[in-house]
């Protein structure tokens, strides 16, 4: 028989194990790891094989950049360069970009730059409708994740891909359209300012667009 002082003395204990043991659970409950979405992305992407291009690649570009960015650029794929470094926009084109970014006021880790593509076309040509259609999942959940204000389209493929529209880079530039909450402002590839010096002009005229629409949400939207 179980005599009242170590009933007591048990109970004592039974009640400090199970308050030790919720404590510890408590603990293992907080401590679990959260899944890192844009991390797991990456991986998809690195090992992706959707499409024939990934047995010419060298490296696969999936983006970079702050995962807080009020704005980003969305180019149309990898070039020589990038493929040989695994990051957008890092050749002739990028230094311009970049060049663009600071006119801005803004560094290039403020901002998330990526391309419809993930790989690098043959030559640097222009990407199939069925490469586009394989990859440009990735490029929507990396919009997703991000959740940013706006969204500079660079060039005709990248802009009409994300507006679903066949309309020239020339007739969608100048106007803010709207991907789902984003606001989406489309303008030359800064490829072709560098062979179209002209158009800079043009380009630098739909940057401070996009930096007064980070500053007020109320500019009218035209839809394609």
């Amino acid at each position: 028989m179980v005599r009242m002082g170590e009933f007591e003395q048990l109970a004592r204990t039974y009640i400090s194990q199970m308050v030790e043991m919720g404590e510890r659970l408590i603990f293992l409950e907080r401590s679990r790891p959260e899944t890192d979405e844009m991390k797991v992305l990456m991986e998809e992407v690195r090992s992706c094989k959707r499409c024939p291009l990934h047995s010419s690649r060298r490296n696969s570009v999936f983006g970079e950049g702050s995962r807080e960015a009020e704005v980003m650029f969305v180019g149309e794929a990898p070039g020589r360069e990038e493929d040989l470094k695994g990051r957008p926009f890092v050749g002739a084109a990028g230094e311009l970009l970049t060049k663009m970014i600071g006119a801005m006021g803004l560094k290039r880790s403020d901002v998330y730059i990526a391309n419809v593509l993930k790989c690098r076309p043959p030559g640097n040509r222009d990407p199939l409708g069925s490469e586009v259609e394989a990859c440009c999942d990735y490029l929507f959940k990396q919009i997703d994740l991000i959740g940013p204000k706006v969204i500079c389209g660079l060039g005709s493929h990248a802009s009409m891909t994300l507006l679903d529209t066949t309309s020239p880079i020339s007739r969608l530039r100048g106007k803010v359209h709207r991907i789902g909450s984003a606001m989406f402002v489309p303008t030359y590839h800064p490829a072709a300012l560098l062979r179209n010096p002209r158009w800079k002009r043009h380009a630098w005229e739909d940057l401070k667009l996009v930096l007064r629409l980070l500053d007020s949400e109320t500019e009218s939207v035209t839809e394609e």
